[in-house]
C-alpha cells in the first residue's frame, strides 16, 4: 500500500465477513481486558438523552430544527386505571445526541458497504441483510485504552487530529496498544451541534495509526469533523474500509475523571448492544471496568 492508498480489510476474512476489526479479539484481547480489572470500579460512556414528546420533536413548519430529536417518546396510558404503565420510543439511530454503535453496513462507497458487498443486496427497505448491528450481539468485551488528546480542556473546532497526536496521548497514558484493543478518544466535545457549525475530527493519518495498531473498536466524543473533508476519515474509512466499528458520540468525561484519580488510562471495555436485527446501527451504553 501507498502512502496515497487508502487502507482495506476488504477479503482479509472473507467475501461474506460482518464483524471486521472484531476478529481481532482473540482469546488473548479478552485476557487481557480482564487483567485490567481490579477493583472493579465501573463508569458509563454513554451521553445521558431525555426523550422528547412525539408530538413536539418532529421539527414542525417554522421550527429551525434540522433533524428530529434523538428520542421521541410516547407514554401509552391502559384504561382509567392502568395497571401498567408503557412507552413507545422513536429512536433516530444516528443522531448526534445518541451514544450509538455503527454496523458495518452504516456507510457505503463506491455503491459497496464493507468488505465488497453492492448496496442493494445489503440493504433493503425491509432491513440490512449483510453487514447489521446485530452481528455484534453476542457483545463486545476487550481492553481498552484512552486517549485523551487535551487533558481537562477542549480542542480547537478546526482541528484536525493526526497520528502524532494519537502517539502523543498514548505516550501520555503510559502504556501500550496490542492488536485487538480498543480505543476512546478524548477531544473534549460535544458534538451535538447544528450542522453548519464546524468540530474538530480525525484526518487520514489517524485512521492509518488505528489500522496500523490493530485497533478493534473506536469509541469517540469526536468523530469526522465538520465542515466535512472527503473520504470521511472515519465513517467512509475506518468503518467501510477496514471494518472497524464506530461507537459515535460517547461521553468520556466521566471516564477521564476515573483514569485521572486511579492514575491508569486502560480498562476493561463491555459493549452489549440489544439484540436487534437488520439495523444499520443501534444505541448503545458502553461500560468501562477497572
Amino acid at each position: 500500500m501507498t502512502g496515497t492508498e487508502l487502507p482495506t480489510n476488504w477479503g482479509r476474512w472473507g467475501d461474506d465477513d460482518q464483524l471486521g476489526t472484531l476478529r481481532l479479539i482473540d482469546a488473548a484481547a479478552k485476557e487481557r481486558a480482564a487483567a485490567e480489572v481490579r477493583d472493579a470500579r465501573h463508569v458509563s460512556l454513554a451521553r445521558r438523552v431525555r426523550p422528547v414528546p412525539l408530538t413536539t420533536g418532529l421539527g414542525p413548519v417554522g421550527s429551525p430544527a434540522v433533524m428530529p430529536a434523538g428520542v421521541l417518546q410516547i407514554v401509552n396510558f391502559n384504561g382509567v386505571k392502568p395497571v401498567a404503565m408503557t412507552d413507545t420510543l422513536v429512536v433516530n439511530t444516528h443522531n448526534a445526541a445518541l451514544t450509538h454503535l455503527d454496523a458495518v453496513a452504516h456507510m457505503p462507497v463506491d455503491e459497496h458497504v464493507y468488505p465488497g458487498v453492492p448496496v442493494h443486496a445489503a440493504v433493503t427497505p425491509t432491513g440490512v441483510t449483510h453487514g447489521s448491528a446485530d452481528a455484534f450481539g453476542e457483545g463486545i468485551v476487550t481492553r481498552g485504552v484512552l486517549l485523551d488528546l487535551v487533558p481537562g480542556g477542549s480542542l480547537p473546532a478546526d482541528m484536525r487530529v493526526a497520528d502524532t497526536d494519537l502517539d502523543a496521548a498514548l505516550e501520555r497514558a503510559g502504556t501500550t496498544l496490542s492488536a485487538g484493543d480498543a480505543v476512546a478518544v478524548r477531544g473534549g466535545w460535544d458534538t451535538n451541534q447544528p450542522l453548519d457549525q464546524p468540530v474538530p475530527g480525525l484526518d487520514l493519518s489517524a485512521v492509518r495509526w488505528l489500522n496500523e495498531h490493530g485497533v478493534s473498536v473506536y469509541l469517540g466524543d469526536i468523530g469526522d469533523a465538520r465542515p466535512a473533508q472527503l473520504p470521511l476519515p472515519l465513517h467512509q474509512v475506518a468503518l467501510a474500509r477496514l471494518g472497524l466499528p464506530l461507537v459515535d458520540a460517547a461521553d468520556l468525561e466521566a471516564l477521564a475523571q476515573l483514569c485521572e484519580v486511579s492514575g491508569r488510562w486502560s480498562f476493561m471495555l463491555v459493549l452489549a448492544p440489544p439484540r436487534i436485527t437488520g439495523a444499520t446501527g443501534l444505541l448503545v451504553n458502553p461500560i468501562a471496568v477497572f
